[in-house]
C-alpha cells in the first residue's frame, strides 16, 4: 500500500534533474510516454558499459536552463539524433530525435531521483552483451519499436 502511496504522490511531482556540476539543469512536468535500455552500440560507448536507460517524454512539459554542447550524429536507425552534454562536466544530460521533434529523451541517471526510472523495454536486444543483466521480465525488441 505504501508503495502505491508513494508513486501517487510521485506523479504529482514533476521531473527534475541535470548535469553532475549543475550548469544544466531541466524540470518536466507530465509522464514520460516511453522508458527504456537501450542496447545499440552508440548508448553503449556513450555510457562506457551495456546500454543506455532514458525516459522519453512529450516536449510540451520541458523546461530546461544551462547551455549544453550538441553533438549531431547518426543513429542505428538511420536517422540523425542529437546528444546534449555538459561543457563544463561532461555528463550526458538528454537527446532529441531530427524524427520524433515532439519528444525530449532524458538519461535516467541524471535525475534528482533515478528511482522514479521503471523501464519498460530493452531495445538493441541484438546488440546486447551477454554480460549486461537486464531484467529478463522486460519486453526485448532487435531494434527500435515505433512510438
Amino acid at each position: 500500500m505504501t508503495d502505491i502511496v508513494e508513486r501517487t504522490a510521485e506523479i504529482d511531482q514533476p521531473y527534475t534533474g541535470g548535469c553532475a556540476c549543475g550548469a544544466i539543469r531541466f524540470e518536466i512536468s507530465g509522464e514520460p510516454v516511453f522508458q527504456n535500455d537501450c542496447q545499440c552500440r552508440d548508448c553503449q560507448r556513450k555510457s562506457g558499459t551495456g546500454h543506455g536507460s532514458y525516459l522519453t517524454f512529450p516536449r510540451g512539459g520541458v523546461k530546461y536552463s544551462g547551455e549544453a554542447t550538441l553533438w549531431d550524429m547518426v543513429g542505428d536507425s538511420g536517422n540523425v539524433k542529437t546528444r546534449a552534454f555538459c561543457p563544463h562536466c561532461g555528463s550526458p544530460v538528454y537527446l532529441t530525435f531530427a524524427a520524433m521533434p515532439d519528444v525530449f529523451t532524458v538519461h535516467a541517471a541524471s535525475l534528482d531521483d533515478p528511482g522514479r526510472y521503471r523501464p519498460q523495454a530493452v531495445t538493441y536486444g541484438v546488440r546486447g552483451h551477454a554480460w549486461d543483466f537486464l531484467d529478463p521480465a522486460l519486453l526485448k525488441f532487435d531494434r527500435m519499436p515505433p512510438m
